[in-house]
């Protein structure tokens, strides 16, 4: 068996310490992969939706509660149900891909 090393699974699981993509503000360990920043960037983005659709519900239980503002609402939690589904088969298809790759070696 070959004991060649896979550039693409080295490049995968590598750590990002030294990357120029890695932004400053990163609070936790910064020798993450690219795939847990992935996954932080869908955490992130998911968790500003919330955001927006709380504020959203919170003038809702403030009294403006008109068909406009209702559908507004309804168009956030699709927009949220939307990007949760594409985090969740983005995450899975890559880490199928990782796992691929890893019984390869």
């Amino acid at each position: 068996m070959s004991q060649a090393v896979n550039p693409l699974m080295q490049m995968a699981t590598s750590s990002m310490a030294n990357s120029a993509s890695l932004s400053p503000s990163r609070s936790h360990n910064k020798n993450s992969s690219w795939f847990e920043a992935m996954a932080e960037a869908w955490g992130k983005t998911l968790d500003a939706k919330a955001q927006e659709i709380e504020t959203a519900s919170d003038q809702l239980g403030s009294g403006d509660d008109t068909p406009s503002h209702i559908t507004q609402i309804t168009t956030m939690a699709q927009q949220m149900a939307f990007m949760s589904n594409s985090a969740h088969t983005s995450i899975e298809s890559v880490g199928t891909a990782l796992e691929t790759m890893a019984r390869k070696q």
